[in-house]
């Protein structure tokens, strides 16, 4: 195989890649494209030799990349956890809830974007009072 063909190969795998989303084609395209690149420059390197470059060098991206890479990028947020870290929020009532009319709650730091929510609450409640977050029932907080 001459260099083009390497080249050629590690960007339709590069390409490929943006439609599978998972990331290991990724390490093959890398690897044709070094050997691409040591072909052109050893063009005397036989076909069984550029195949074991290949092998080694994109086993070796993937390795590296599982090894030293991936841990890095590991998500430190707690986008994922924002359910769980709401429960136990202390706020004020502001309004209490009477019959079907839900209350409204107040926090000192927006809970999931917003400061102010409307609670259930099964205790009887003044406003003023402080309540804790004890779960979710869709958009309102049940509060005790």
């Amino acid at each position: 195989m001459l260099y083009w063909h390497w080249l050629a190969l590690g960007l339709a795998l590069l390409m490929a890649e943006m439609f599978l989303a998972s990331f290991f084609v990724f390490w093959f395209g890398l690897g044709a494209l070094l050997v691409g690149l040591l072909t052109w420059l050893q063009p005397d390197i036989g076909l069984p030799a550029q195949l074991l470059a290949w092998t080694v060098s994109s086993g070796l991206f993937t390795g590296l990349w599982f090894r030293f890479l991936r841990p890095r990028m590991a998500d430190r947020t707690r986008a994922g956890n924002a359910r769980a870290a709401a429960i136990g929020e202390i706020g004020r009532v502001l309004r209490t809830p009477e019959g079907e009319r839900r209350g409204v709650v107040r926090f000192t730091t927006p809970l999931l974007g917003d400061d102010e929510w409307d609670f259930i609450c099964d205790d009887p409640l003044a406003i003023g009072d402080r309540v804790a977050v004890k779960e979710f029932s869709g958009n309102t907080l049940i509060v005790e």
